[in-house]
């Protein structure tokens, strides 16, 4: 199977499976002209990271994910206490996102928002700033 196929089947643009290979995520066998093999079993290992970065997974934790997917010998309290962890992650990033919305609102509040050229939107970005 070529990377279009690969691509096609995936939902990945091509330059992000190669960026894959680069990194050794995927490693596709290659033919004698040069060009990437890929074999069912990258395709599936291609969708396991595409759907695990849909998670909010990064590289290594992908990188660690797959090694425990591979391992038949793992326990999936090893797996649980990651998504533990992602968990933890996203709602602190809820919490930071909410406390970034609140005070962007009550610029916004305090805004006019007329032709005058005075506002506290930029006055409050500017404090500190020399």
């Amino acid at each position: 199977m070529n990377i279009g196929d690969v691509a096609r089947s995936t939902g990945l643009p091509a330059k992000t499976i190669r960026y894959y290979e680069d990194i050794d995520l995927v490693t596709p066998a290659r033919a004698s002209n040069g060009y990437r093999e890929y074999v069912e079993q990258d395709v599936h290992r291609l969708s396991f990271i595409q759907r695990a970065r849909s998670l909010g997974f990064s590289i290594d934790e992908c990188r660690l994910l797959l090694s425990l997917y591979n391992d038949k010998q793992r326990a999936s309290s090893d797996v649980k206490s990651l998504a533990l962890a992602k968990i933890d992650e996203i709602d602190r990033k809820i919490e930071e996102l909410g406390s970034l919305r609140s005070t962007l609102k009550t610029l916004a509040d305090h805004c006019h928002g007329n032709s005058r050229p005075d506002c506290p939107i930029l006055e409050e970005m500017a404090k500190g700033v020399s």
